[in-house]
């Protein structure tokens, strides 16, 4: 099974991002679930939603303690809330920012992670650009397939679009798509520093 937690805010699509991931693992024939967490139902609160894939049927209901990856969509929240509770260092993390892990004050703790794991995208950045409105959640789930391996960016386009119809869903496809070359390319320049 393969376990995400995502972290936001309220207003910020961390629900609909979990469901948009969770359809995206059923258009590929997989079994999966998405649930929320949050506390004070307001814009701008914490919230984290869940999302587990498998090849066979999930019959746990819980919260997602221990992670195989952790999608940060406010990067404000990484020093508020511990964030990475749960995460082995075999984990995956990728973070909404256009700053490194290091100006994030996260270098050091990240040492004992696989660095090829890790990544920062600017998918508000991309949100905008596609979309004209700060709402990275698609964004980041381009990300997340290119980082993860996991799902690919067909299923996530399809399920983009299952969601969100006409135009908007186009432009959220576009702003997956963007962040998807983004990390893979990210991925590329370090598979390139370690060879040098």
């Amino acid at each position: 099974m393969f376990q995400v937690r995502i972290h936001g805010r309220g207003g910020q699509g961390v629900v609909s991002a979990a469901e948009i991931l969770s359809v995206a693992a059923f258009a590929e024939g997989r079994h999966a679930q998405a649930f929320p967490s949050f506390g004070s139902e307001r814009m701008g609160a914490p919230v984290v939603s869940f999302c587990r894939m498998d090849d066979r049927p999930i019959r746990t209901r819980e919260p997602v303690v221990e992670a195989d990856a952790i999608i940060i969509q406010d990067v404000t929240l990484i020093h508020q809330v511990d964030l990475f509770a749960g995460l082995s260092p075999e984990g995956y993390v990728l973070v909404n920012t256009s700053r490194s892990f290091d100006e994030l004050g996260l270098g050091e703790f990240f040492g004992q992670f696989h660095c090829d794991r890790l990544v920062t995208c600017p998918a508000t950045e991309f949100a905008l650009e596609e979309l004209g409105r700060p709402l990275p959640n698609a964004a980041l789930l381009g990300g997340f397939a290119a980082l993860t391996r996991e799902i690919t960016l067909d299923a996530i386009d399809t399920a983009v679009r299952d969601r969100f119809a006409g135009a908007v869903g186009e432009r959220n496809v576009a702003a997956a798509a963007a962040a998807y070359r983004f990390v893979t390319l990210a991925e590329e320049e370090l598979v390139r520093a370690a060879t040098d």
